[in-house]
């Protein structure tokens, strides 16, 4: 056999370690795909995992017929699982872009892919006995510490290196493009005087066909990508792009028979409209800013519109604005229209820019803060969770300085009524007294706040009606506020009052090992 039996085997085992990597790298990339378009990591990680560990266990009984044609049958499967597995993420895009289909055709890609991935190991270990005879249980051995060795480096190149440097769409391809050559071109020369001429070069130009379609997809795939995305959105797409973190885009309408409307999503959630963000920022901002407001904390709001707000006051000394995503803060420094829209915020010299994880951040900052507003997307999975937590608050509580007041955005009191009271559970749990207020912003509806301190209770807010016992502090502005378009004193007594139907529920808080509020918010935003 040539070539030589020592080489022949080294080949095939690290065709085995490359065919782990791949076969991870897709697992891996919808496991991502579901976060970015449907949230709830959790429940995706799973549900992915689970299914094509199950289709692995038939891959696997699947494959016993074709031990005998071993070789080829193995080369079969991998052009196969090339093919699906490199073009599943964008198919899976543009059905959900196109048709709103995603977790029915989740399921069955990860089935496929996991079928296929299954099939690998039985083909790959009849493979390696024709090479040279081993007692089963070495060669066992052999194969699967390949095989999880494989899996690590898959696991570790999605993250580090597929999606920085080509992206989902693009990432998926090219890991298809390696499964090809890897499980067919490469196999075909490790057994190639095994194999009829005809099979032999039936096998190459499956191969090429598999790298031909995978090519050209790549080269129409940011067109496509552009073009599924656009159906997502009412408005005309201005900006996008995928960070490690999360999908950022800018919307904003033609301007010909309304005023014009830009508009900030992430991961496909709204975040602000152009038209009448300055309600939610006046209402997130002012009310924390009622009293000593030298240094003021803003974690999120890398927008910088909650920011354009805070230096109005010009005994603000300082801001430390704490954002994950540094494509967010670089947009909002860099593209005009956003830019335009928070006043130039960051490139005041008041402000500290730091795109650190906020959980992480606040064990070590500094205290001393006069006011904080927090300003995170709806806590609908885990990442997002534990910044709604008791742990969370708590450390927060610990860099305030005395009588230092807090704004947490806190979702809808009324879609998500849960989600909102178990915010406000969270805050006093961890220590602080709280002021829950609503208003009302068109582009999202009725949505609710909490202003809260870590100062001894005097009683809620003046005229808070929520029909709950707990005290909080006053909900004013301060008398040297800047003249707002929407809040003023009479809005907020208005803002403390809730509905009958909207008022304080029997909600667990949130922590870190019981994260209360993921499970509230997903099943109040089911028609997200």
């Amino acid at each position: 056999m040539s070539p030589r039996p020592r080489l022949a085997r080294f080949l095939l085992l690290l065709t085995v370690f490359l065919c782990a990597a791949c076969g991870l790298a897709y697992e891996l990339a919808l496991v991502a795909l579901g976060g970015y378009l449907i949230g709830n990591t959790v429940f995706q990680t799973s549900l992915v995992l689970s299914v094509m560990v199950f289709a692995m266990g038939f891959g696997s009984l699947a494959a016993k017929p074709l031990q005998r044609r071993a070789v080829g049958a193995f080369a079969v499967v991998e052009g196969i699982l090339a093919l699906v597995g490199g073009l599943s993420v964008l198919l899976l895009y543009v059905m959900f872009a196109w048709l709103n289909i995603y977790t029915p055709a989740m399921i069955v890609v990860a089935s496929v892919v996991g079928l296929l991935i299954g099939a690998e190991i039985p083909l790959l270990m009849t493979m390696l006995q024709r090479i040279r005879r081993q007692e089963p249980g070495g060669a066992v051995a052999d194969m699967f510490a390949v095989d999880y060795l494989g899996a690590l480096v898959g696991g570790l190149s999605f993250p580090l290196l597929l999606l920085p440097t080509f992206g989902q769409l693009k990432g998926a391809l090219v890991v298809g493009a390696v499964n090809a050559v890897v499980g067919m071109a490469a196999v075909v020369w490790i057994f190639r005087r095994q194999l009829r001429a005809v099979v032999r070069g039936g096998l190459l130009a499956g191969m090429a066909t598999v790298l031909t379609v995978l090519g050209v997809v790549y080269a129409y795939a940011e067109d496509i990508e552009v073009t599924a995305r656009q159906r997502l959105y009412r408005d005309p797409i201005v900006h996008a792009e995928r960070t490690p973190y999360q999908e950022i885009v800018i919307t904003r309408s033609l301007g010909f028979t309304e005023a014009e409307d830009l508009r900030l999503f992430l991961n496909g959630d709204l975040q602000f409209s152009s038209l009448d963000e300055y309600r939610y920022h006046e209402a997130l901002t002012h009310p924390a800013l009622a009293g000593d407001r030298s240094d003021v904390l803003i974690l999120g709001g890398g927008d910088g519109l909650a920011l354009r707000e805070v230096l109005r006051y010009d005994d603000v000394e300082r801001v430390t604005l704490v954002e994950l995503d540094g494509a967010m803060t670089g947009l909002a420094e860099e593209y005009g229209p956003l830019r335009e829209l928070n006043g130039d915020a960051l490139a005041d010299p008041r402000v500290t820019v730091v795109n650190e994880d906020a959980f992480t951040w606040l064990r070590e900052a500094p205290g001393g803060f006069d006011a904080a507003l927090v300003d995170f997307p709806d806590p609908e999975d885990t990442a997002t969770a534990k910044l709604y937590s008791v742990e969370f608050y708590a450390m927060l509580s610990g860099v305030l300085a005395p009588e230092g007041r807090v704004v947490v955005q806190a979702g809808s009191p009324f879609f998500a009524p849960r989600t909102y009271w178990s915010i406000d559970a969270t805050l006093r749990e961890a220590g602080l007294s709280t002021t829950p207020y609503q208003v009302d912003v068109p582009s999202f509806g009725n949505w609710g706040f909490v202003l809260a301190t870590d100062e001894a209770p005097h009683g809620r807010g003046a005229g808070f009606s929520s029909g709950a016992t707990t005290s909080g502090p006053p909900l004013a502005l301060a008398p040297d506020a800047p003249e707002l378009r929407f809040l003023d004193d009479a809005v907020l007594r208005a803002a403390t009052v809730f509905p009958l139907d909207r008022r304080e529920r029997d909600v667990r808080p949130s922590t870190l090992m019981d994260p209360a509020v993921i499970e509230y918010a997903q099943s109040e935003w089911q028609f997200d």
